[in-house]
C-alpha cells in the first residue's frame, strides 16, 4: 500500500525531485512550504496529479504541521534557511528558521511516532581539516562572532535535537549530511554557484569567483541524491544514525568555472572577487568540503551515478530551455 508522504520545504529544488521521485514510486505526497526560498514553479508540473497536494505556510505553525503530520506516515524534513548570501545577510532568520522548524516538527512526529529523514548539511564540518569528513568526525565551528557560522551551528542543532528525539523517545529518524546538492531547477539567488555560473556564461556575462577559486567542492547530482534519501527512509535498520550523502569527485571553483565555460561554449571571462567584497569583511569560507561515504555505502550499497559533466549537461539544458531567470 502507498505510503502518505509529508516534505517540509517540498517546494524547494531538492523537495521537488523528491516529491518526482516518491509520486514515481506510487506514494502520496504533501508538501509543506513558505516559498521563502522554495517555488511553486518547482511544483507546478505536480498540481494536476491527484495523488498530489500541497500547503502554503511555515513549518513552524504548530497547529497546521499537526494536522499534516497525522495524516503522513513518513516525514522528510527538508525546510530549512539556505544559501550563503542568505546566511550572512540574515543570520536570526537562519537560526529560527532551522531550529524552531526542526523542534516543531519533531514534536509532532514523536506524538503519532511518525519516522523523520533530517536534511542536515555538510556545513557542519566547519573548519575541520581531518578529510575526507566521516560521520564521526569533530565539529570545528568558527567563532560566534562570524555570522557566517549560524547556518552550521543551527544545522548541528538540529541533528542534535533529532538524534535526542531517537535516543530519548524512540521517534525513528535518520540524519543525512548533503554535499553540494545541484542540477535543474536550482536557484542562483542565494549563491549556489553552479547554477549562477552556467546562467552567466550563456548570458556571455563574467562568471565570478570568490577568493583565490581554488577552495574545493564535490558536486552531487540531485536525482543521485534523492535515491538515497529514498532508500535511507525505507531501511528501518539505520534509525538514529548520520550519513554523509553526496559525490566525491572534487574540483576547484576556478576548476569549475573552466568546465562550465568549456561546457555552454562561452566567451565569458572569469574574474575573482575577494570574500570582503562578495559578502563581508572577515567572511570564513571551507578550503575543501569532501564527504567519506563508505557508510552509506556499507548500509545501503548508495553511489552516485552521475559525474560532474552529466551535471553540468543537465543545468545547462534546463536553463536553455526554462524561462529566462531573473
Amino acid at each position: 500500500m502507498p505510503d502518505d508522504v509529508l516534505i517540509t520545504g517540498g517546494a524547494g529544488f531538492i523537495g521537488s525531485h523528491l516529491s518526482d521521485a516518491l509520486l514515481a514510486l506510487g506514494h502520496r505526497v504533501h508538501v509543506i512550504d513558505d516559498l521563502s526560498t522554495g517555488a511553486m514553479t518547482n511544483i507546478e508540473h505536480l498540481r494536476d496529479d491527484p495523488a498530489f497536494s500541497y500547503t502554503i505556510e511555515s513549518c513552524g505553525n504548530r497547529e497546521v504541521v499537526a494536522e499534516l503530520v497525522d495524516r503522513a506516515d513518513v516525514v522528510y524534513h527538508l525546510a530549512a534557511a539556505v544559501g550563503v548570501e542568505l546566511i550572512v545577510e540574515s543570520p536570526v532568520r537562519t537560526i529560527e528558521t532551522n531550529v524552531h522548524c526542526t523542534e516543531v516538527v519533531l514534536s509532532q512526529a514523536a506524538e503519532k511516532r511518525k519516522p523523520v529523514l533530517l536534511a542536515s548539511t555538510s556545513e557542519v564540518y566547519g573548519k575541520s581539516t581531518d578529510l575526507p569528513f566521516r560521520e564521526d568526525g569533530d565539529l570545528v565551528l568558527g567563532a560566534t562572532s562570524k555570522g557566517r557560522w549560524s547556518y552550521a551551528c543551527s544545522k548541528a542543532i538540529d541533528e542534535f535535537l533529532a538524534l535526542a528525539y531517537w535516543n530519548e523517545r524512540k521517534l525513528p529518524t535518520v540524519v543525512v549530511r548533503l554535499f553540494n546538492t545541484v542540477g535543474p531547477r536550482q536557484t542562483g539567488q542565494y549563491g549556489m554557484v553552479v547554477p549562477r555560473f552556467v546562467r552567466s556564461a550563456l548570458a556571455e556575462r563574467d562568471l565570478h569567483v570568490f577568493g583565490d577559486g581554488q577552495q574545493s567542492r564535490c558536486f552531487g547530482h540531485v536525482a543521485d541524491i534523492v535515491e538515497a534519501l529514498v532508500a535511507l527512509m525505507a531501511d528501518e535498520r539505520h534509525r538514529g544514525e548520520v550519513f554523509n550523502v553526496g559525490s566525491t569527485e572534487e574540483i576547484t571553483i576556478r576548476g569549475l568555472a573552466d568546465r562550465v565555460l568549456s561546457a555552454t561554449g562561452s566567451s565569458s571571462r572569469i574574474t575573482t572577487v575577494s570574500y570582503a567584497d562578495a559578502y563581508a569583511p572577515g567572511f570564513e569560507d571551507m578550503p575543501r568540503r569532501v564527504p567519506d561515504t563508505a557508510k552509506i555505502r556499507a548500509a545501503i550499497g548508495w553511489e552516485p551515478t552521475r559525474d560532474l559533466d552529466r551535471i553540468l549537461a543537465d543545468v545547462i539544458a534546463h536553463e536553455t530551455t526554462k524561462q529566462p531567470a531573473s
